[in-house]
């Protein structure tokens, strides 16, 4: 699985920028002969795939859903009020009482400020937590209720997943202690799992394909590996047993590097690969609408489907693999080790 993915991730990057490349090329000569206001494939791309204080569904009054703005100034202090303060009635932007909002950044007469806005890819985190917490609940209810019985609802969609988690990825890496681990091992693979398939929504913000959240998960990765490490784990990066004196001095830098390079890892694995994915769908879709071919729309689209279904199965086996590395790390961390 790890090597399938890692195989995917590269051949997507590769083929993302080839695709966006292509899709700009045509979308520029397409432009010179066009009408003003052209398709823009790049902007339609970008706007999915990076961060936003408006969320955008369609065209017209009642498809953008404006969120609310918080930011912090020590000229103003905390203030709060929507995004729509900065566009006018064409959506068009303009500067709201000194602020101003420019390439996803707002600033305050010129001077940044401390922004903890409800964007798009926040709104999205709070959909899926509420969505995991919902189902999670609600599976837990149902085995309390049906103790002993066969379960039904969302407990028997959710149990075999639970149980696959728990058997074939965290017990094995883990060992006899996994148990206190679980919790999180399991709510880091159906956040990831949920992210990943509501990010393939149409109008759906790409939450696990943004570095910042992918980020989070590898930190927290990073700190409970770290903090649940014993005598044996530090010892063989400190000081590897069984190792010559001067090959001692070569395996540490080496040891040390190797303690970040591996949350950093998850970090951009999850990343690329959620992201390139969402660049190929929407580079193939913007071709339909830069040749403005029916042909081309039905090809296109026929090729979308086929992309679409292995994001499906891409967006388990990512959770699968983060959900892997980080038993993995934790295991090795808390295992014991004999030296003979």
């Amino acid at each position: 699985m790890s090597v399938f993915s890692a195989f995917y991730s590269r051949f997507a990057v590769l083929f993302a920028l080839v695709l966006v490349t292509f899709v700009n090329t045509f979308g520029k000569a397409a432009d010179a002969a066009a009408e003003p206001e052209a398709f823009q494939p790049s902007e339609v791309i970008l706007h999915h795939v990076l961060d936003d204080h408006i969320w955008h569904f369609w065209d017209g009054h009642f498809g953008t859903l404006y969120l609310p703005v918080i930011v912090y100034s020590a000229e103003r202090g905390l203030e709060i009020f929507s995004s729509s303060n900065f566009f006018d009635e064409h959506h068009q932007p303009v500067i709201y009482s000194g602020y101003a909002l420019e390439h996803g950044h707002i600033t305050l007469n010129g001077n940044p400020v401390f922004d903890i806005s409800i964007t798009k890819n926040v709104a999205m985190l709070f959909i899926n937590a509420a969505l995991l917490l919902g189902l999670l609940i609600a599976a837990a209810k149902g085995a309390a209720q049906n103790s002993g019985k066969a379960p039904k609802g969302v407990q028997a969609f959710l149990e075999p997943i639970i149980v696959f988690v728990r058997d074939e990825i965290v017990k094995p890496n883990i060992g006899h202690h996994y148990e206190k681990y679980l919790p999180y091992l399991l709510t880091l693979f159906f956040f990831i799992l949920f992210g990943n398939i509501l990010g393939l929504l149409p109008g759906a913000g790409n939450l696990t394909g943004n570095i910042a959240v992918t980020m989070t998960l590898a930190v927290f990765t990073f700190i409970i590996t770290n903090f649940s490490g014993n005598k044996a784990y530090w010892g063989h990066i400190f000081w590897t047993p069984g190792v010559p004196l001067p090959l001692r001095i070569v395996i540490l830098p080496v040891e040390i590097v190797g303690v970040f390079t591996k949350p950093f890892s998850l970090m951009i694995r999850l990343f690329v690969a959620i992201t390139a994915g969402h660049i190929v769908l929407l580079s193939l879709i913007s071709l339909a609408f830069i040749f403005q071919s029916v042909t081309v729309g039905f090809v296109s689209s026929l090729i979308v489907l086929f992309i679409n279904l292995i994001e499906l199965l891409v967006a388990g086996i990512q959770a699968y693999v983060f959900t892997l590395f980080t038993s993995l790390y934790i295991g090795m961390a808390i295992a014991d080790h004999e030296h003979h």
